[in-house]
């Protein structure tokens, strides 16, 4: 195969979507990540093998190291693509990063199968580097350097701007399980009616990150919008427990995608004049605004999910008042101890006297 079709997308009765590429090998390990992935983590991987195979041009079997570098190359230097962060041409650094994942995963999968001729990797771990300090190690830099910045977050006046921009209760309650208690995209989808404790104020989490499960609080503001969903808009045919599903269409009680949700907000923040609103950026707006009202570390990272509380760390960051007032802390010992050697020598200056 010189060049893939159309990366085809279904969705099954049951909400579960699935991508065809019509290559037996790549069709076969997008079936293997569906088995063990999350939806958004399928529909990357699918996404990213479109994108590599598309610039590459060739059969699975036949890419080398050197067509990685070209796809790299390109990818860097693609002048169709405009970043919103800096308005600078090229494909972000993260991307990039990203796409080598996903390509070196598949084939990953492909030699650890054995019925290829596929034996090594074509994507490279990363570069060595010259020794250093006189050691015999050497370093190993990788083939992309993606830079740690901060997560951007949603202002109050953009908050309610983006609150009331929302057509529907369903939404309302969507973007509030965001915003109040830091879900991400593919758990709000995931909820299911079960997991939804209304006497408890509580959300079941299923369907995290890595397949971790957790129980997190909510504020009663999400549950006025979803009772209000329930009560009103859920279309009684609906044959799923999932929480939220589509209202209108021919798909009119099934559960909603994350294309789906991402469309709605979309909307809402074209109609309320936002430059920015992603799903991720009200999950970083609810974890910064419970940082900044006081709760602890361990909390927030309870509450977010979070394996490492170096994941949770950034929000330390994201809060000015902790660094400002860690650093007036810091900067009244340094002011005490100079007073205090001051003070010092003017008595032992007074005592030579």
């Amino acid at each position: 195969m010189t060049t893939f079709p159309l990366l085809v997308r279904s969705i099954a009765g049951s909400g579960a979507v699935r991508y065809r590429f019509g290559d037996p090998l790549v069709d076969r390990y997008l079936e293997f990540v569906a088995g063990r992935a999350r939806p958004n983590t399928l529909r990357a991987a699918a996404f990213d093998l479109k994108t590599f195979f598309t610039v590459v041009g060739k059969d699975p079997l036949e890419v080398a190291s050197a067509d990685v570098f070209e796809f790299l190359a390109q990818q860097r230097g693609d002048r169709t693509v405009v970043r919103l962060a800096d308005r600078e041409s090229g494909v972000s650094a993260r991307t990039i990063a990203r796409r080598l994942s996903s390509v070196s995963g598949f084939y990953s999968y492909l030699i650890a199968g054995g019925d290829t001729q596929v034996r090594t990797n074509p994507v490279p771990r990363g570069l060595a580097t010259r020794r250093q300090g006189g050691t015999m190690r050497s370093r190993v830099a990788p083939l992309v350097r993606v830079p740690r910045t901060l997560p951007r977050i949603l202002g109050p006046g953009e908050v309610d701007a983006l609150l009331g921009a929302l057509r529907t209760a369903r939404d309302r309650a969507m973007v509030l399980a965001m915003l109040l208690a830091g879900l991400r995209r593919c758990e709000v989808l995931g909820l299911r009616l079960a997991d939804v404790q209304i006497a408890d104020r509580r959300l079941v989490i299923v369907e995290g990150k890595g397949g971790h499960h957790r129980v997190v609080p909510v504020a009663d503001r999400f549950f006025q919008a979803v009772g209000d969903y329930l009560h009103d808009e859920r279309p009684v045919e609906a044959d799923t427990d999932r929480v939220f599903v589509v209202l209108k269409g021919p798909r009119r009680g099934r559960p909603l995608s994350s294309e789906g949700l991402d469309e709605i907000l979309s909307g809402a923040r074209r109609r309320a004049g936002l430059e920015h609103a992603t799903c991720h950026e009200l999950r970083h707006t609810c974890l910064t605004r419970l940082r900044q009202a006081g709760m602890s570390l361990e909390a927030v990272q309870a509450q977010a999910g979070h394996r490492s509380i170096e994941s949770t760390r950034v929000y330390l960051h994201l809060t000015n008042d902790w660094l400002a007032a860690e650093y007036r802390r810091a900067a009244a010992l340094i002011d005490a101890d100079i007073d205090a050697v001051a003070e010092m020598l003017a008595v032992q200056e007074v005592a030579e006297l």
